[in-house]
């Protein structure tokens, strides 16, 4: 492995004992810090598995405070990261008091470079062997049904609703954007039914010219068109027993509809060119990202027939709204195109991993099977880069990576609704937070934000 792949944060702020650790590790990649605001900073910015930490920094030197408080604050941002303390001969007091608090171990000084060298190998191994057990974990995690991958609330609640209603023959309309995976919960739906032994035919009405869909569906007799040579069974008659899948309800022409709606009920077909009625036994799964209610309202989508397959919707959420999957997502078609194009491409670079987590992705998974594809073949080193990625740059601001900033976030945004809700009203707006107008002045200067009122700076007998 080269310096790109192991990262090693030094947090020691004696010169001399920097020059020496730094030539110790020459296969990582080695940022040193001498005090506890730097090192947390550069933590933040390069997330280290391993972390080497001195417990005498600035302002306190001679004691352990500031190192402690660094530790504390390095694992309530990462848990899982490997503390090393850096100790003097007599200080083994503090080395234990520092691995009851979460260090993963201690090294006394003075420096012997192979002994150390070998703690911080050891202890990069751990965190890498962890870090691919709980990717494990996360893949298992990661499939509440075949095919489907994320762990967010928003898939699961809709996981469980397929795992509900997959028993029934209840009609299913499935609701979502293009790219969300809708072809892959009506198979889920169909492989946990009691059909599943049996076939699941689809067909995508938008994608047949409606002079062809009725024939495509129904099936034909010999002799009722010209070309009808033989005998057709229509998709259908062909899932009898099993499911149909019509991806795409929502353009399935107006004067089929009536056709359609009557199989509904009637559970029997009719050969274009035929005279004999066919019963067909099918569950029936229909989808579409279109919405149905305003096709009712504008005349070009049947009322009676809405009702009648959406005896069950699910609303499948666009990607943007499922917390985490983005993220998820990337790394299980990474690992997929790795053996596709047989690659061995590690993971993201930091700035891939923030932009696939604040990109949009408009496309939902397709758009993301697509750009990891895409990545996966041209990229030339050994993790995907965001130039790799090649996504719009407006959507990939960083997000936060630390509760404090999460809230400030959350305040920042929660003064901006109420300001709107009450076209800028400070008193209102103070009110509505339920917080008091000096409370509210000082948040104003902490965010930089105004409101439309001139500022007031409060009077003493109101603060």
């Amino acid at each position: 492995m080269n310096g790109t792949d192991k990262h090693l944060l030094i947090v020691e702020d004696d010169l001399g004992l920097q020059s020496q650790m730094r030539w110790c590790f020459d296969d990582y990649n080695v940022t040193i810090c001498g005090d506890r605001a730097d090192a947390i900073n550069q933590f933040r910015r390069h997330q280290p598995g391993v972390v080497l930490l001195d417990l005498g920094l600035p302002p306190d030197p001679g004691g352990v405070t500031e190192g402690l408080a660094t530790l504390e604050q390095i694992l309530s941002m990462a848990p899982t990261t490997k503390i090393i303390i850096v100790t003097g001969d007599n200080d083994r007091t503090n080395a234990v008091k520092a691995i009851g608090l979460g260090a993963y171990d201690f090294y006394q000084k003075p420096v012997d470079p192979e002994i150390l060298t070998l703690v911080v190998d050891r202890a990069y191994r751990v965190n890498a062997l962890e870090h691919e057990n709980q990717q494990l974990l996360c893949t298992q995690q990661t499939m509440p049904l075949e095919g489907i991958i994320g762990t967010s609330p928003q898939l699961l609640k809709v996981c469980q609703t397929i795992e509900k209603i997959a028993p029934s023959d209840i009609t299913t309309l499935l609701l979502g954007d293009s790219g969300t995976g809708k072809e892959l919960f009506a198979q889920a739906l169909h492989r946990l039914s009691p059909r599943a032994k049996e076939k699941i035919i689809a067909i995508n009405c938008a994608a047949i010219p409606d002079n062809l869909l009725e024939s495509e569906l129904f099936g034909y007799e010999k002799g009722a068109f010209t070309g009808a040579a033989k005998q057709t069974p229509g998709k259908i008659e062909l899932a009898d027993g099993g499911t149909l899948f019509l991806d795409e309800i929502g353009d399935l022409p107006f004067e089929l509809q009536a056709k359609l709606l009557r199989f509904l009920q009637e559970r029997v077909i009719e050969r274009v060119g035929g005279r004999v009625e066919i019963p067909v036994d099918v569950r029936i799964i229909c989808a579409t990202h279109q919405n149905l209610t305003q096709h009712i309202d504008e005349g070009r989508f049947r009322e009676d027939l809405y009702y009648r397959i959406s005896e069950i919707c699910i609303d499948i959420p666009p990607l943007k709204d499922r917390e985490g999957d983005p993220l998820i997502l990337a790394k299980a078609f990474l690992d997929r195109f790795n053996r596709e194009f047989n690659k061995a491409i590690r993971g993201f670079e930091r700035d891939a991993v923030s932009a696939i987590e604040s990109y949009e992705w408009p496309g939902n998974v397709r758009e993301i099977e697509s750009k990891l594809k895409r990545a996966v073949i041209m990229a030339e080193g050994g993790q995907i880069s965001l130039d790799d990625l090649q996504l719009a740059q407006s959507r990939t601001e960083p997000l936060p990576l630390n509760l404090k900033l999460v809230r400030e976030d959350a305040e920042r945004k929660a003064i901006q609704r109420a300001l709107s809700h009450t076209d800028n009203n400070v008193s209102e707006t103070a009110k509505a937070l339920g917080i008091t107008r000096p409370t509210l002045y000082s948040l104003f200067e902490k965010y930089g934000l105004n409101s439309k009122e001139p500022l007031k700076k409060p009077e003493r007998s109101q603060l």
